[in-house]
């Protein structure tokens, strides 16, 4: 065991392990077929129809891609906000204006270039989509093990849908937990959308 690190962190770093690999196996083709799949269940689903605020993210690598998913929510009269990733790991947020507002940042994010709303703003959106590695049967989320999503994901009042995107074969899997951690509310998926 590496010093310092406790069971739950470890086996958080297998899990990430196996769906990251999995990840990369997919073809640009196939990753863009799986995320048209997605945005369109998003967009028929009642919480997306009905929010008038979503809070999203730009995707990077292999994760489920939200491009076309962020080119919809706009083109329906959506107002999306995206992260900002802060120096020290926590989101602050800006309105996202179409592709030409997004700037190059650190870790090879794509982040909006308006004025920022502060990290409190993650309260008042009516559906928060969130990125991650997978999910367990009851929702609880493993992500990139930054922590600067569960640190959002805390400042989110009850009863918001927060859900997060992946692949189908990262639903239903054991995570591991740690007190920090957040649980969504749903899962997004080529095949459909997981409630918890």
């Amino acid at each position: 065991m590496d010093i310092g690190q406790t069971p739950a962190q470890l086996a958080k770093v297998a899990v990430r392990d196996q769906v990251l690999t999995g990840r990369n196996r997919l073809s640009l083709v196939e990753r863009r077929d799986l995320a048209r799949r997605i945005a369109d269940h998003l967009m028929s689903a009642p919480e997306i129809r009905l929010a008038a605020t979503v809070a999203a993210y730009v995707s990077v690598g292999a994760e489920p891609g939200t491009g076309l998913l962020l080119h919809d929510l706009k083109a329906a009269g959506k107002r999306v906000v995206l992260p900002i990733l802060q120096p020290d790991r926590d989101l602050d947020w800006a309105a996202y204006e179409g592709d030409r507002s997004l700037a190059s940042a650190s870790l090879g994010l794509l982040e909006p270039t308006g004025p920022r709303l502060g990290p409190e703003s993650i309260a008042t959106p009516d559906v928060v989509l969130v990125p991650g590695v997978a999910v367990s049967p009851t929702g609880d989320r493993l992500g990139r093990g930054g922590g600067s999503y569960d640190r959002a994901l805390s400042r989110v009042p009850p009863g918001t849908f927060v859900c997060v995107l992946l692949y189908d074969d990262e639903v239903g899997r054991e995570v591991p937990v740690e007190p920090h951690d957040r649980r969504v509310t749903a899962a997004a998926t080529p095949s459909g959308i997981v409630r918890f």
